[in-house]
């Protein structure tokens, strides 16, 4: 996951491309964050939000198509929590038809976007700040936090309560989506993880432990840099469910730690692509 050693990883991926190829590639990350829009793409309507949860008063951004019913969306966002990639890439999914609330998982102690043009988690200052605001997403906070966001949804007129949720998870993110679906099994009906980190540990409260409370289907995106580093986490995962008899579909990506959101410096556009295509193909079922 998002850690010191990602973070060496992917500096030396960095250092191995000189500077006008990384020119190149900054201006192809650019290029690639105008998503391309999905076949048959409805029209959207987003706004940002803001309402209360057991811990105080959470904020996002819901997209959604302009008009009809909708399966939910909930999206947990990498460790650089709410900016524009991620409304783009919530827009992209209420295109393909679904209701999508993308929240500010950091709510606790900021408010919308942190962080400023150029700033990263590559930077030791950005990693000081976010990491107390880290600490407090305890897996109870995340659960008390799953309900609340999954209750907002389903209290939206463009949400189909009658279809199942699906929820999405990034980097910290991943794990989070598996304590949803445990969380909410009767609403819960898939799931993805992308280069999510700590879904299989050996920790008492390790997320797939949970998996026998789940109805969920779902795909892991594993990085192949965590996989190297960790590569019995996904077995973990993987027996996990196929003890619980549920559908999983679990692939190690060639490409680093951080490669789908479109304004990732190790930004995949075609893993990226074949990431988001088989979420879509999890999410059919919703």
């Amino acid at each position: 996951m998002c850690d010191d050693l990602t973070n060496a990883d992917n500096e030396k991926l960095l250092k191995g491309i000189s500077r006008r190829d990384f020119g190149v590639m900054a201006g192809a990350a650019g290029l690639a964050a105008l998503l391309p829009a999905p076949a048959n793409a409805k029209a959207v309507t987003g706004r940002d939000v803001t309402f209360t949860t057991p811990d105080g008063t959470a904020d996002g951004y819901f997209v959604a198509p302009s008009s009809g019913r909708h399966p939910a969306v909930l999206v947990w966002p990498d460790v650089m929590g709410m900016r524009p990639a991620f409304r783009q890439m919530g827009e992209r999914l209420a295109q393909s038809g679904f209701a999508v609330l993308t929240v500010n998982p950091f709510y606790r102690s900021v408010k919308g976007q942190f962080l400023q043009p150029g700033e990263s988690y590559a930077d030791p200052a950005v990693r000081a700040k976010i990491g107390p605001w880290r600490a407090l997403l305890t897996p109870d906070a995340v659960v008390r936090d799953a309900a609340a966001y999954v209750g907002w949804l389903d209290q939206q007129k463009e949400v189909d309560v009658k279809r199942g949720v699906g929820t999405t998870g990034y980097c910290m993110g991943g794990p989070f989506t598996m304590r949803t679906a445990a969380a909410l099994p009767k609403r819960v009906r898939a799931g993805a993880s992308f280069h999510g980190g700590g879904i299989g540990t050996d920790r008492p409260d390790s997320p797939h432990l949970l998996v026998p409370q789940m109805q969920a289907q779902f795909l892991f995106a594993v990085a192949e840099n965590d996989d190297k580093r960790n590569p019995g986490e996904k077995e973990l995962v993987r027996q996990a469910f196929a003890d619980a008899k549920l559908k999983a579909e679990i692939e190690v990506y060639p490409a680093n730690h951080g490669w789908c959101p479109p304004d990732s410096q190790v930004y995949d556009q075609v893993q990226a692509e074949k990431a988001w295509a088989r979420l879509l193909a999890t999410f059919a079922g919703l």
